[in-house]
């Protein structure tokens, strides 16, 4: 045995150096939009570059670079989820059935925007939105109709709001009261991150300190008493999705993370009392393998930071946890039943990137709201990814890839330079009021612009490989009645409402918000609004008229443009 062993180990030795012998210089690499260099070629001579074997572990183990748990999908597949919500809560209510019929496992609510910026249906801002971008959500009533016969105990729910998080998870938190859910019981995730609106995304309402406040409110309050409930989903895809580059949507993300921390230990909190329940929201776009790094090295870098700096004893609070969803910026309203191709590839970089939720984007989302066909194909994406594909077999099935190690390496040690660039600034919250960010993001956005402009970038469809034929794909058109029904319903209830309680609770929030802290302080002494945002919730205030007191004591936001 030992005989066949040393001729195996000599053979072995032998065609490696004949592949070293005709491998290109190591010098030879490109850079790719990432600022990431890529070898011609990656070989075992590389492992002491790479030191790979020191970090790699096991699934389940610190620094996680394998995955958050030790078997991964053989034990249970990540979450199928679409985003989903439209026209009004009745409307979205049928899609929320229909999908989950078709073997979805979580429900993502899409709310539309003027919910998202705290205006009711019937605010001279809100015509010709209500219902658009998603779902028309004004008060209580409605979230009761957007899950008529969906049982909060067994329906994990995931929603999409930010500046007005905390009234739309009170709101939700009640319709599981109704349904005699206990809180323990509800499962799911709000997205929270308001500092990533003043990045990308832009659907904020206050002025970032008083954010902040509402933000680590809602932290504190589930840290308590929603024991299941992720309420933060930490989001670097629309700061991918403006433009920024792999390596960006990475430090970004995970700045803002070490904001969120800094900020609840300002209330005397322990990150191991809260973090366990933080989440994290990435794009997943095509460049592969990139996307696959930029997971693992996320889980990495992120354990570090999390037993580095803030001394974190418990493993759970070390966990990356995420969910994915493909990106929408890389489909193409021209020949649109590629985008089925990227999205495949791209839902499957997710996967082997070890994410514990995902959505698939439809195909025609470049064109339209998508239409029940194109939604049904993305969900039956996943499931061929699971069902057939024999990637959730083996934990990690990538790992110990010459290339693949070498990009984890590299985007990690690019995320933590940036990381620390903002550490300089003062944290992330100094960087986004300075612009440092926003101006970082801007610049990678307009330099891929010109890259596709020029052909560097090729976009199968739009810049090369055109086709003159136009899309026969049928669109999904509302019902244009929608805003006027939503506006009628309003209408309704607050003629039918108890008047005199809810002046009461819209003067509490008032009182318990109290005049607007000085600049950087005081965060950790203010009251917690979340009870008196139930209490307002519960007597039929609307997201509006919650939204508005707080207007008049936070102020609003306004972005200083320069030219």
């Amino acid at each position: 045995m030992d005989a066949v062993k040393k001729e195996k180990k000599n053979w072995e030795e032998k065609v490696l150096k004949k592949v070293l012998e005709k491998r290109p210089e190591r010098k030879k690499y490109f850079e790719n939009y990432s600022k990431i260099k890529i070898g011609r070629l990656y070989t075992p001579e590389d492992i002491e570059d790479l030191d790979y074997l020191k970090d790699l572990g096991f699934p389940g183990n610190f620094p996680f670079t394998r995955g958050v748990q030790p078997t991964m999908y053989r034990g249970k597949l990540w979450t199928m989820r679409q985003y989903a919500g439209m026209g009004d809560a009745e409307e979205s209510n049928k899609r929320y059935k229909y999908l989950l019929k078709q073997g979805q496992t979580g429900l993502s609510v899409a709310f539309d925007l003027p919910t998202q910026i705290g205006y009711d249906s019937d605010h001279q801002l809100a015509i010709g939105e209500v219902g658009k971008a998603g779902v028309a959500i004004d008060s209580l009533a409605d979230m009761e109709l957007l899950f008529k016969d969906i049982p909060l105990d067994k329906v994990s729910t995931s929603m999409t709001i930010n500046a007005p998080c905390a009234i739309i998870l009170a709101m939700y938190i009640m319709v599981g009261e109704k349904q005699g859910v206990n809180l323990s019981q509800l499962t799911g995730t709000t997205q929270n991150d308001i500092l990533k609106e003043y990045i990308a995304r832009g659907t904020y309402i206050f002025p970032p300190l008083p954010s902040l406040r509402l933000t680590t409110d809602v932290i504190e309050y589930a840290s308590k008493y929603l024991p299941r409930w992720n309420p933060i989903s930490i989001s670097g895809y629309h700061i991918r999705e403006a433009g920024a580059t792999a390596v960006q949507e990475l430090a970004f993300t995970l700045a803002n993370g070490l904001a969120y921390i800094k900020a609840l230990k300002m209330r005397n909190l322990n990150p191991d009392d809260f973090a366990p329940r933080f989440s994290f929201f990435f794009a997943v776009h095509n460049n592969f393998f990139e996307e696959v790094a930029k997971f693992r090295a996320a889980r990495r870098l992120w354990a570090r930071l999390m037993k580095e700096r803030f001394k974190a004893k418990n493993p759970k609070s070390m966990m990356l946890r995420f969910h994915a969803q493909t990106g929408g910026a890389t489909l193409t309203a021209q020949q649109p039943d590629n985008n089925i191709v990227r999205v495949t590839l791209q839902a499957l970089a997710a996967v082997l990137g070890g994410t514990q939720s995902l959505h698939t984007n439809s195909r025609d989302e470049a064109l339209a709201l998508p239409s029940e066909d194109s939604v049904r194909i993305a969900l039956r994406t996943q499931q061929i990814i699971a069902y057939e594909s024999g990637i959730s077999d083996t934990v990690d099935p990538l790992a110990g890839s010459y290339y693949l190690e070498s990009l984890t390496n590299q985007m990690e040690k690019q995320a933590l330079t940036y990381i620390k660039r903002i550490d300089k600034l003062g944290g992330m919250l100094q960087a986004i009021e300075r612009g440092f960010i926003q101006r970082e993001v801007q610049n990678s956005a307009y330099l891929l612009q010109k890259k596709i402009e020029k052909e560097e970038e090729v976009v199968v469809g739009l810049n090369r490989f055109r086709s003159e034929e136009e899309s026969k794909l049928e669109k999904l058109i509302l019902d244009p009645k929608i805003e006027e029904r939503q506006k009628k319903r309003l209408k309704e209830l607050k003629n039918k409402r108890n008047k005199e309680k809810v002046k009461k609770a819209l003067n509490d929030i008032k009182k318990a918000i109290h005049p607007a802290p000085a600049r950087r302080s005081g965060v950790h002494k203010q009251e917690n609004l979340m009870p008196v945002i139930l209490e307002a919730v519960g007597v039929y205030a609307t997201v509006g008229e919650i939204c508005e007191v707080m207007r008049q004591e936070f102020g609003e936001y306004r972005e200083s443009v320069s030219i």
